[in-house]
């Protein structure tokens, strides 16, 4: 792919995860000026000084919180004459459970940190980019290929989608909206999968690639969404997921006894 200059501001909510802060870090590299926000203003700081980025503290899942950021980074655009071009929802969780097992308070808590997240940031992003832009949400494989225990995440992350691709023709032709559907990522979100061997070798087992992805499988896509060269790109769900929602992997034969 293709990396041209991203001559603009750049918004990334959860941007201090493990995939926020190398999205940041690329971004930064291509001449985007950043907008970052998380919860903790200790991690944002961190994360914002060396790359001269501008460090909003903020709730994703709320959509006055998420509106003040984007205010902001208007702000911050015009600062610099520049315009505000782009925006990432990086927020989410994961929640392995089947759905009889699963309280209402966490089903809310997976809602709202992967869809209440990704509207407000559609909702206010839409109106900061009336010029043009890009935006980019994260949806994820369990939406799109039906998987055991995931039914709260596969039902979040499956509204992801609607949401994306609606938004893209509400939007279109000004500001372009897709959204990535990784499968399992090698980041501190998914510690209580990667850091069991039984979990990760069930994991492994389910992506043909036979490995699970890591952040610099997920950044390029996510940096290339949100410059120039994907101009003509809206509307997508694009897998990064190793083959896990599409392809089926080889059968092994049994070990000989």
């Amino acid at each position: 792919m293709s990396q041209h200059t991203i001559d603009g501001v750049v918004v990334l909510f959860g941007a201090t995860g493990g995939i926020g802060s190398p999205l940041s870090k690329a971004l930064a590299e291509r001449g985007a000026s950043l907008v970052v926000s998380a919860r903790s203003e200790d991690k944002l700081k961190e994360l914002a000084s060396p790359l001269e980025a501008l460090a909003v503290p903020a709730d994703a899942t709320d959509f006055d919180e998420v509106a003040k950021v984007f205010e902001k980074a208007a702000e911050h655009a015009e600062s610099m004459g520049k315009k505000v071009v782009g925006a990432a929802n990086l927020v989410g969780s994961i929640l392995l459970k089947p759905a009889q097992s699963t309280s209402r308070d966490e089903y809310d808590t997976t809602m709202a940190l992967n869809v209440a997240s990704a509207f407000g940031v559609v909702r206010s992003g839409a109106k900061a980019m009336r010029q043009g832009g890009s935006i980019v949400l994260m949806s994820s494989c369990a939406a799109q290929v039906g998987l055991p225990n995931h039914e709260a995440i596969a039902a979040a992350k499956g509204a992801v989608i609607g949401l994306t691709r609606s938004a893209a023709a509400t939007l279109a032709p000004k500001v372009r909206v897709n959204c990535i559907a990784p499968g399992l990522v090698d980041t501190p979100m998914a510690k209580a999968i990667t850091s069991s061997k039984p979990a990760m070798d069930a994991s492994i087992a389910m992506h043909p690639m036979e490995r699970i992805g890591e952040p610099a499988d997920i950044v390029p896509v996510l940096s290339w969404l949100l410059g120039p060269e994907s101009a003509w790109v809206t509307g997508q769900v694009i897998g990064v997921d190793g083959g896990m929602a599409s392809v089926r992997g080889r059968v092994k034969a049994p070990a000989k006894g």
